[in-house]
């Protein structure tokens, strides 16, 4: 994970382009240079907003901290500091004011955190990512999946769009993201894998 003092590791650019296409966002203080990210999930997913912190911590202000929503929820959040990368990745994110989907690449665990922020599964051959960008962006993120040969289709939810990963694709996409998928969101995959987090991947920053 070496990289020159200051800037993203390959794992927390990884972590921020996940929760980018998930739930996360960018802002900028009026008055102040650059971005930062909030993560921010409901209190039942504190395991994976810890597990993010973890990784996340080297730019983070402190640590996740619970907070009364609206109505009843009680989200469990987190911001990181200002960083120029933020920055950037804001600058491509967000159109508009608006954040869109970009090229750029992805690897495996970006698509896991984006799945384990956004994904569902209903019954066996049902898996989606429930992600509401406009239709251009769905379109957009059914080609970065195509890019690893996992195939989708679009299915209305109400209002919005959703990703639908097709059936003849899902062992390719089980295969890619199981991996990286944290104990807690093992229920999102429906099944336990005997592994599916490897010790490797537990960072300490």
């Amino acid at each position: 994970m070496g990289n020159t003092v200051g800037s993203l590791t390959q794992l927390q650019r990884s972590v921020v382009i996940g929760s980018l296409l998930g739930d996360g966002y960018l802002r900028i203080v009026r008055g102040r240079n650059n971005a930062f990210l909030e993560v921010n999930h409901g209190l039942k997913q504190k395991p994976y907003v810890d597990w993010k912190y973890s990784i996340l911590r080297s730019i983070s202000r402190s640590a996740p901290k619970a907070r009364k929503g609206n109505g009843k929820r009680i989200a469990y959040r987190f911001t990181t500091r200002q960083h120029p990368e933020l920055t950037e990745f804001l600058r491509v994110f967000y159109q508009g004011g608006q954040k869109s989907v970009p090229a750029i690449e992805l690897d495996p665990l970006a698509i896991a955190v984006w799945f384990m922020d956004d994904g569902s599964r209903c019954r066996d051959a049902d898996v989606y990512l429930n992600t509401q960008f406009d239709l251009e962006g769905q379109k957009r993120c059914m080609a970065l999946l195509s890019g690893f040969g996992i195939e989708s289709t679009l299915n209305r939810d109400k209002q919005y769009w959703r990703i639908r990963i097709k059936k003849s694709s899902l062992p390719k996409f089980w295969a890619l993201i199981t991996p990286y998928i944290i104990p807690s969101m093992n229920y999102k995959v429906g099944y336990n894998p005997v592994e599916t987090y490897r010790e490797s991947d537990r960072v300490t920053m």
